[in-house]
This record gives structure tokens, C-alpha cells and sequence, in this order.
């Protein structure tokens, strides 16, 4: 439930700053009748990643048994890179989103008016919405526990809603920057555990090896129902028994993407916070 909070959240607070701007780029501007547009591309943008969501699952429940792991494995891989990729692209474009938005809603609007802002939109929330539903569905298999899963998803989204409306209203500051940090490192111990149930299901198949090479046998500790092991496969999808290979990968990646992901530039500048611009945009729209 933990792991799924922490998508969406973190894919919510992305799509919610995404149409804050545009938001208020558009009152900035006086261009208050777009913004009906923007809000049918973003309805557009949730509805298609349900039907992705619903999709994926109905793909897999019609598989035969022995192709219904293959599936699993390689969405559970798509998953870890559409995250790994969002990861390092916040890292990288918080400083200029803002102005990036801007520049591509001052296109879209002299480009093609009302469409071209509502595909603008759509394309924008698309793109977290279609790696919310991957990660999701690789992640609540993973676990086992759809329903808890869907939960944490739905509370993670809601907080996401409410801190967006925040950032609207300027009623909360909050540093972007260090938000997507610290939801990095702990998305970056998500992503691995769906890695390893990836493997995992390789291994079912034959696809990978060493299936039968049990490196961590916690059937004792992780009992079936206990509290800790629902944390456990929430947060970390650690299973009562993981093989050699499960745990190489899970380590081999946690540790790679974190070194990237915290090392320091190398100019040992400091970035501007996003919220600093956002903070400028609402300041602008209230003159």
C-alpha cells in the first residue's frame, strides 16, 4: 500500500503542477476560456490511462498460465524504466519546468487555439497517468494485494489533489526540489522490489536462471498475514523466500540508480527551486 501511495503521489503532484501552471499562465495572460480546455485534455488524459489499467489486466487474466508470467515480467521491466526515467527527468526539469510549459502553451494556443491546448494538456497528464496505470499494475501484482494496492493509489492521488490546489492557491510552499528527492530515493526501493518480482517471474518461466537458488529464506519471520510482512511487501515487495539473482538485481539497481541520483553536479552550482517559479507565477497572477 506504501509503494503505491508514493506513485501516486508522486505522479500526482506532477500532473497537478503541470495544470497549475497552465492554470495560471492562462489567467496571467487573460486567456480565462482556455482553461476549460486544458481541463478536457486532462479528463481525456485520466480516462485513457484507466482504460490502460483496465487493459493491462484484462490482457493478463485471458493469458494462459505459462504465458501470464512472461507478461507480468515484462510489464513489471517497463514499469522500473518508465520510473527510473521520471525519476531522473524531475531531477532534471524541476528548475525549468515552468518556463517550459509556458513556452509550449504560448505555441499551442497561437497554433492551433483551443485543440491544440486541450492536446497540450492531454499529452502532459497522458504521460504520468500511462506510468501510473504500468507501474500500478506491475506493482499491485507484486504484491498479491490488489485491493490494498488500489488503496494507496487512490490516497496517494487525493493528497496529490489537495497539495495541487495548495500550490494554486498559494496557500502552501513547498521545495519541489527536495519533495521529488527524497520521493526518489524511496520510489528508486519501489522500483527495485518490482524488478525482483519481474525476475521472479522469469525465473517461473524458465527465461532467467536460478530459480531454485534461495538466497533469503524469511518464512519464518514474514508470516502470511502479519503486519510485517505486509509492510515489508508494501514498501520493499520482499518476499517470505527471494533467490540469489532477485536479490543481485534489487541491490545492483537500488545502488546504481541512487549513486546517479545523489551524486552533485559536477559545476557544484545550486538549481533554483521549482517552487520559487511557481511561487513567481502566482505572484504574477495576483498583480
Amino acid at each position: 500500500m506504501i509503494g503505491n501511495y508514493l506513485i501516486g503521489l508522486r505522479e500526482g503532484i506532477e500532473a497537478a503542477l503541470v495544470i497549475s501552471i497552465l492554470i495560471t499562465y492562462l489567467v496571467r495572460t487573460g486567456r480565462t476560456a482556455l482553461i476549460r480546455k486544458v481541463w478536457q485534455g486532462v479528463l481525456g488524459a485520466v480516462l485513457a490511462s484507466i482504460v490502460i489499467a483496465v487493459l493491462l489486466e484484462s490482457i493478463s487474466s485471458e493469458l494462459a498460465v505459462n504465458l501470464e508470467p512472461i507478461f507480468a515480467g515484462v510489464v513489471s521491466f517497463t514499469a522500473v524504466g518508465f520510473v527510473t526515467w521520471m525519476i531522473f527527468w524531475m531531477k532534471r526539469s524541476a528548475r525549468t519546468i515552468s518556463s517550459d510549459l509556458r513556452t509550449q502553451l504560448d505555441t499551442a494556443a497561437l497554433a492551433g487555439g483551443g485543440f491544440a491546448v486541450a492536446s497540450m494538456a492531454f499529452v502532459a497528464v497522458l504521460r504520468e497517468g500511462a506510468e501510473t496505470a504500468i507501474f500500478f499494475w506491475a506493482a499491485a501484482h507484486a504484491t498479491g494485494n490488489q485491493a490494498t494496492a488500489l488503496a494507496g493509489l487512490i490516497l496517494g492521488l487525493g493528497t496529490a489533489v489537495v497539495l495541487g490546489w495548495a500550490f494554486y492557491r498559494s496557500t502552501a510552499t513547498i521545495n519541489l526540489q527536495k519533495f521529488f528527492k527524497i520521493t526518489g530515493i524511496l520510489l528508486v526501493f519501489v522500483a527495485a522490489g518490482v524488478l525482483s518480482y519481474g525476475i521472479h517471474e522469469f525465473q517461473e518461466v524458465g527465461l532467467l536462471p536460478g530459480g531454485e537458488n534461495i538466497l533469503i529464506n524469511l518464512t519464518g519471520v514474514l508470516t502470511e498475514g502479519s503486519i510485517l510482512s505486509a509492510l515489508a511487501a508494501g514498501i520493499f515487495n520482499l518476499k517470505p523466500t527471494t533467490a540469489t539473482l532477485q536479490v543481485v538485481g534489487y541491490l545492483g539497481y537500488s545502488a546504481l540508480v541512487l549513486y546517479f541520483l545523489l551524486r552533485k553536479p559536477k559545476s557544484g552550482s545550486e538549481q533554483l527551486s521549482a517552487t520559487s517559479q511557481v511561487s513567481a507565477d502566482m505572484e504574477e497572477r495576483a498583480r
